[in-house]
């Protein structure tokens, strides 16, 4: 079956870097649309990143533009979102997620097939 796992979470100061990655098993690696999610304590579920099956389209959260790039090796089955510029907001816990049936997935959770476990990350100020 499809696995996908997160690593690379920890615990940060505001302005420190962090880089996520999520290595992805159990399907054709290259026709995924992948994106990365996180959710604070007691909120919602909210869009962070996305990138396509080519990486020619990437999508980022208004929050977390200018600081946060995500990226793909279709070679490593991994997909990596790296977080500059951390702040203090950006504590959650970070999720990748992937969709088989669309060449991108977007922003709406509801769009993708398969999650991972979950990596958090924890900004102090």
């Amino acid at each position: 079956q499809v696995q996908l796992v997160e690593s690379g979470g920890g615990s940060v100061q505001a302005g420190a870097s962090l880089t996520l990655s999520c290595v992805v098993s159990g399907y054709t690696f290259s026709v995924l649309a992948m994106g990365w999610f996180r959710q604070a304590p007691g909120k919602e579920r909210e869009f962070a990143a996305a990138i396509s099956r080519s990486a020619s389209t990437r999508e980022y959260a208004d929050s977390v533009k200018g600081r946060f790039i995500i990226s793909r090796d279709n070679n490593k089955n991994t997909v990596v979102l790296q977080m500059n510029n951390l702040k203090p907001e950006d504590a959650a816990d970070y999720y990748c997620a992937a969709t088989r049936d669309r060449y991108y997935g977007g922003t709406n959770p509801m769009f993708y097939d398969y999650w991972g476990q979950g990596t958090q990350v924890t900004v102090s100020s």
